[in-house]
């Protein structure tokens, strides 16, 4: 077992988010199927065809950015709104709200850590539009701490096992939302390891998405993007946000009240989601520059996945009305019969989180999710780290199971589930 410390302007230690990180991914882990929504996925690798992936620096007017300053300034922001209006739909501005701190900090964890809750308001109807984050800090903390954000699957009551937390609500198959009925004894299913973070001197947060917008089509009507739907509609127009936004949208939320708590460094949170959620937290990162790292687990097509490559799920698999259509907006529907034609891929968005830190993690078995299009993505993003006087990974080959990558900022370890494959681009500020 070796060490791995990464640089948020003082040192974090990785190998204790990263041994998190595998129980995490272990819930998620896709079973292959050889057809999903009545369409082939291709397992094979003579099978990927060929593809030329848009340009990291070529500005839409033609022009070449060829500094940090212009990227920033110039192409980023081209990027992004790429991504808004292609894919992930642009969301409505946000206003800042007050949050309601209604634990303002208790014992936890055998005395080990303090534990506060906060309910956080996304709209001004804040009965039906709020999520409830938890927050834990090291009791022997004697100033700010970096903290790990999670936003899960699941409410905070399931993923902690910690009798004094809200029980709350959770949205379940039958699209009901129902709370949280917990027996003592029972043990929590998130199996959020808070005390592994604690002794480190790390925070830990998390927040349910479902609060946010439930995870499903009609979903809609009950979520923030419903609220802000003008009278006589019923659904966004086609560059308008998917749920992957209104989610990245309600972290914002998270984000502007950890720049307030007292007890947290706001320029060390570190934010992780799985599958889904993994795309949402680099969507997140892309847009609120705030978030000191990003770490995406098991993300994928529509995450950290080339979708030119022919590998694993595709556009068409996960826009398929059937599946994920409305996590979406609906222009990315263009691009599910012939990928190539997109303006964007993934090796753009990971370039978004440039100069910070991210990790992309996906078990070598999980080949839905490709973690060689990650690879990929990563090695092409490269070039945009370099901007900056980074370092990326500095290789085109994935490493075998167990071989380590270790540069001044860079690190890869690859592995199969429940050992997965870890990729970094990591920056000291």
């Amino acid at each position: 077992m070796y060490q791995l410390v990464i640089h948020l302007k003082e040192n974090i230690t990785l190998w204790l988010i990263i041994l998190s990180l595998l129980f995490l991914c272990e819930m998620v882990s896709a079973q292959q199927q050889d057809t999903i929504a009545g369409i082939p996925v291709n397992y094979d690798e003579s099978k990927t065809g060929s593809w030329e992936l848009p340009d990291l620096f070529t500005l839409q007017n033609g022009s070449r950015v060829t500094n940090a300053k212009d990227w920033m300034e110039q192409r980023r922001p081209e990027i992004v709104r790429l991504f808004a209006s292609e894919q992930f739909g642009k969301s409505p501005r946000r206003i800042p709200r007050q949050a309601n701190l209604f634990d303002a900090g208790s014992p936890a964890l055998d005395g080990k850590a303090l534990r506060k809750q906060v309910r956080l308001y996304f709209t001004e109807d804040t009965a039906r539009h709020q999520a409830d984050m938890v927050i834990y800090l090291p009791a022997e903390a004697t100033g700010p701490v970096p903290l790990f954000l999670t936003i899960s699957f699941m409410p905070n009551a399931l993923m902690v096992d910690d009798p004094g937390l809200a029980p709350g609500y959770f949205w379940n198959r039958e699209g009901e939302r129902v709370p949280v009925q917990l027996q003592e004894g029972t043990p929590r299913m998130g199996g959020l390891d808070v005390e592994k973070f604690i002794s480190q001197g790390m925070g830990v947060a998390t927040l349910y998405y479902g609060d946010i917008e439930p995870d499903f089509p009609a979903g809609i009507q009950h979520g923030v993007r419903g609220h802000f739907l003008p009278d006589g509609r019923e659904w966004p127009v086609p560059d308008e946000w998917g749920t992957i936004s209104a989610w990245a949208w309600g972290l914002s939320y998270a984000m502007d009240y950890l720049e307030r708590e007292p007890g947290v460094d706001a320029s060390k949170v570190a934010l992780h989601g799985v599958s889904r959620l993994g795309k949402t937290v680099l969507w997140s990162g892309a847009l609120d520059q705030r978030f000191g790292m990003v770490i995406a687990s098991c993300s994928g097509e529509g995450g950290a996945a080339l979708s030119r490559r022919d590998y694993g799920e595709t556009i068409a698999h996960m826009i398929d009305s059937t599946r994920y259509f409305y996590q979406f907006c609906g222009n990315r529907a263009r691009y599910g019969d012939d990928p190539h034609q997109s303006p964007i891929d993934a090796h753009m968005r990971v370039s978004l989180i440039a100069p910070r830190p991210h990790l992309l993690q996906t078990g070598d078995s999980d080949g839905c999710s490709d973690p060689r299009g990650e690879f990929l993505s990563a090695v092409a993003a490269e070039p945009v780290y370099r901007l900056f006087g980074k370092r990326g990974l500095e290789r085109t080959e994935m490493p075998a199971p167990g071989e380590p990558i270790l540069n001044d900022t860079t690190c890869m370890r690859g592995g199969t589930v429940p050992s997965p494959t870890i990729m970094i681009s990591l920056s000291p500020s």
